[in-house]
């Protein structure tokens, strides 16, 4: 090989390993030996490979390539070739400082070998080896980010649960520690900002926030912070709440906020601020709060516990035939994210779509209730409600007297004044919207049959049901979905007329 020929060789290595890494340099290798370019390790594992040319299998050059490398392990040799009948393998050490020194070039080729070959991989370690130790340190750092984000995922998914003990356990290797009262936001990032926008409310926050990454929807993040969280230190912003910061900081995000709420309660901030959401879509300054309303649950007194723990009685107390199958707790995370985030729940448990459908229907048979309903889902969703209730606003005297039925506790005094409440917030749409929502309630919240009740297209539903968010501040198409609330106060005023 030339002078003037290997010095372009080695600036074009160079200039490969800049622009496309170690894959790039290993394909332009392959092409010139024309066959087969990887990295190994010692035992013979194959890192990276690429093919340069169809003659050669990859599957098959792999495998002489390890063989290879096996057999230079055990001689204890610097560099081996191994020759076949049809080809060559050749095998040089990337470098020979000790934490390098197991991964190994290869190159297998068919036979007589290119001039000057030996040569062009002796000048190739080097490129290759600044771009696997590169790489390397860009794969550790991503599963470091991975580790951490699925230690805050299930620090969340542990205070959805009201597993707070559990959750401190986990918080505490992480930081910062977990506020308590705690706002809870809702962000909507521009596509593919995600991750700058967390670093934003980082800073902007001085630390202070939990951020996690939401595990069902890609542009969310859900933040827990302080309930007397500001912006940190001074500037333009000093005296601004954070969450309003970050919605004047970051151009297109949309944060939704909930009311404050003790840690214990943050599945309930989280409704309320993914509800927000849905109306900060609509505002120009893209940022608005929960407004005050009670909870249904926390309205439903004594006889509303001692329905809900009836109810749920069957699946509280199941215990599975096999150590492997779910138990009540796990069934009931299920129900719980399932009801909250539909089909998306396989995510946010980190379960195969199969799996979530077997759970469901043990479920429905364990409580008698066809889960396909809304009005089956909106009477569990109100009774998980009702037993994550904090233990200072429950009743003392609930689990005496006779079981109730669901329709018994809607006729509550306190569910009769929550539900008219949320029929003086729908009235200024006028009758319309009464209809809008009655119908979707009717078709199981479902589009297309709705559209064919009310005698429209499916978009002009859509349309309405976006026009109902706003005039009722809650999230109707996306879940968490307010369908469960509007069922049980149709429900409520029905009994009462």
């Amino acid at each position: 090989m030339h002078t003037r020929e290997r010095a372009d060789d080695v600036l074009r290595m160079h200039r490969l390993t800049r622009t496309g890494g170690s894959p790039e340099l290993l394909r332009w290798l392959a092409q010139r030996s024309d066959g087969w370019a990887g990295l190994l390790d010692c035992d013979g594992t194959v890192l990276q490979g690429v093919s340069g040319t169809a003659r050669w299998p990859g599957q098959d050059a792999a495998a002489l390539a390890s063989r290879a490398a096996r057999e230079l392990t055990v001689r204890g040799a610097r560099a081996y070739s191994l020759e076949t009948e049809e080809c060559t393998a050749l095998l040089l050490p990337l470098d020979d400082v000790p934490e390098d020194r197991g991964t190994l070039l290869a190159v297998v080729a068919p036979r007589p070998l290119p001039g000057g070959l030996a040569t062009l991989l002796g000048d190739a370690t080097m490129p290759l080896l600044l771009a696997w130790s590169s790489e390397s340190v860009e794969r550790k750092r991503r599963r470091v980010d991975l580790a951490e984000s699925r230690g805050r995922e299930a620090v969340l998914h542990l205070l959805m649960t009201g597993q707070l003990s559990i959750a401190h356990q986990v918080a505490g290797a992480l930081r910062p520690r977990l506020p308590d009262p705690v706002r809870v936001c809702v962000v909507e990032c521009p596509g593919g900002r995600r991750d700058e926008v967390a670093r934003i409310c980082t800073e902007a926050s001085g630390g202070r926030t939990w951020i996690v990454r939401c595990p069902v929807y890609a542009r969310h993040l859900i933040l827990i912070a302080p309930a007397d969280a500001g912006p940190a230190g001074g500037g333009p912003h000093a005296g601004t709440p954070f969450d309003r910061t970050v919605a004047d900081l970051v151009d297109d995000c949309v944060v939704g906020v909930s009311e404050d709420v003790p840690l214990s309660d943050t599945a309930t901030g989280y409704r309320q601020a993914f509800h927000a959401l849905a109306v900060a879509r609509g505002l120009p300054d893209r940022h608005a709060r929960f407004g005050s309303a009670p909870e249904p649950a926390l309205v439903a007194g004594a006889a509303g516990e001692l329905w809900a723990n009836t109810l749920l009685a069957p699946l509280l107390t199941y215990l599975p035939r096999r150590s492997q199958d779910p138990g009540s707790q796990e069934l009931v995370a299920t129900l719980a994210s399932w009801l909250a985030f539909s089909s998306h729940a396989t995510q946010h448990l980190k379960i195969h779509r199969n799996t979530l459908a077997a759970r469901l229907r043990l479920i429905g048979e364990l409580l008698h209730l066809d889960l396909n309903r809304l009005a089956d889902q909106a009477a569990l969703d109100l009774a998980l409600c009702i037993r994550a209730v904090p233990a200072p606003y429950r009743s003392e005297d609930a689990g005496a007297g006779a079981v109730p039925d669901l329709d018994t506790i809607l006729r509550g005094a306190g569910i009769q004044n929550w539900a008219a409440q949320q029929f003086r917030a729908l009235a200024p749409a006028g009758r319309t919207a009464e209809e809008t929502l009655r119908a979707w309630l009717r078709c199981e919240a479902q589009l297309a049959p709705t559209a064919a009740d009310l005698g429209i297209s499916v978009p002009g539903t859509r349309k309405r049901l976006v026009r109902l968010e706003g005039v009722l501040h809650r999230s109707l198409l996306r879940s968490p979905s307010a369908r469960y609330d509007l069922w049980l106060a149709f429900r409520a005023v029905d009994l009462a007329s």
